[in-house]
């Protein structure tokens, strides 16, 4: 399922930034977009888990299926920024959305000794998609340019989206949806103001960190394909993307067992400076081939990531450590949606302005955990 959804998903949504400015958008409407992506992230996981929690795993998943296919099928059909930005909206949060509903079904099919190895390859495969997805789209967009492109691939994505219902539909065992006087509650207000010194330092420099990633997020592929000396084509672009995600793929399970034999900050460290490099290395960046070493360095930023979300849980009192974990997230990208809205207004200044101070604030994030994290 998640590789289905993720792929229609990904074969079009890397490429709504120029999109959207042939539609008459402009770089306001790439930061609407990137800013709407990080702040539903953040609001859409705890009603995720809510609705997992309500209407059992099996349906919550049936209707966060159905409302990605709806905004698909809404980008396809209606040709203007407006109407991207809402379709956008229904399917660009499915992740966040739907991630408690599947590590519940995860938690439940596999037994407590393969659980975390099951969430391990479970974020694995959702990075499979990131790398076919935005290859197919490059394809379509390069045989039958940007308009034609983006429509084929976001009907591509509603029949896969369909496809995925139908077999989660065979395959998942249902259950019976808690009761409303069962279903957990929980104040993020108060579990944030709980956060021990050391996580709470740790939040304060990924913020900073992911402030760096978000601010020119959105860019990044119209950096590549419009603003370099040698501009690479969609399918060019789609290529990049797979190898970012190939080399992600290759340090994950690795690094994870290494972090697990000794400290975790070192690990956390080293994935926070690939943060703060990339859009440095990128500036300079003027050619495919060079790209090529710029997105292996951005798939790099994965080499700590398993450790540093460990390290959260590790930092979360026990007994509360889910709704202590999505505050945490919920904190962070309610903040970071400000740099993806940001990148906008420093883009419009100039690329070298907004890659420069998305370089200072990963630099600052960056020192601020080497110095006070622990």
């Amino acid at each position: 399922m998640v590789i289905l959804v993720d792929v229609g998903e990904r074969m079009g949504e890397c490429f709504l930034p120029p999109y959207l400015i042939a539609l008459g958008g402009g770089a306001l409407s790439v930061g609407l977009l990137n800013g709407m992506d990080n702040l539903l992230s953040a609001l859409y996981a705890f009603p995720g888990g809510y609705l997992s929690d309500r209407l059992g795993v099996k349906r919550a998943l049936f209707v966060f299926n159905l409302i990605a296919i709806a905004g698909f099928l809404l980008v396809a059909f209606v040709p203007t920024w407006p109407a991207v930005i809402a379709g956008a909206a229904l399917f660009i949060a499915w992740s966040a959305i739907s991630q408690p509903a599947t590590v519940s079904l995860i938690s439940r099919v596999l037994p407590a000794s393969k659980r975390t190895m099951g969430v391990s390859m479970h974020s694995i495969i959702r990075r499979l998609p990131r790398a076919i997805g935005p290859l197919a789209g490059g394809l379509l967009i390069t045989r039958y340019s940007l308009h034609d492109g983006i429509r084929y691939a976001f009907l591509g994505a509603a029949a896969a989206g369909l496809l995925a219902i139908l077999l989660q539909q065979w395959l998942i065992e249902d259950t019976r949806p808690r009761q409303h006087h069962e279903a957990p509650t929980a104040s993020p207000i108060r579990l944030l103001r709980d956060l021990c010194p050391a996580l709470r330092l740790l939040l304060v420099s990924d913020i900073l960190v992911r402030f760096c990633e978000q601010i020119p997020y959105a860019f990044v592929v119209i950096w590549a394909m419009q603003t370099i000396a040698h501009p690479v084509n969609a399918f060019q672009f789609g290529l990049l993307t797979a190898i970012e995600m190939a080399t992600a793929i290759l340090v994950y399970i690795p690094v994870a067992h290494f972090a697990d034999q000794g400290e975790k900050k070192p690990f956390v460290l080293v994935t926070f400076i690939f943060f703060t490099v990339f859009p440095l290395v990128l500036l300079f960046c003027q050619s495919f081939s060079l790209l090529v070493l710029a997105f292996i360095l951005r798939g790099l930023k994965e080499f700590g990531e398993p450790t540093r979300k460990a390290l959260i849980v590790d930092l979360c009192p026990e007994g509360n450590q889910a709704a202590t974990f999505g505050a945490y997230y919920l904190a962070r990208d309610l903040v970071v949606c400000i740099a993806a809205f940001g990148g906008a207004a420093l883009w419009a200044i100039s690329p070298t302005t907004n890659l420069l101070t998305a370089f200072a604030f990963g630099v600052i994030g960056t020192v601020w955990y080497a110095v006070k994290g622990g």
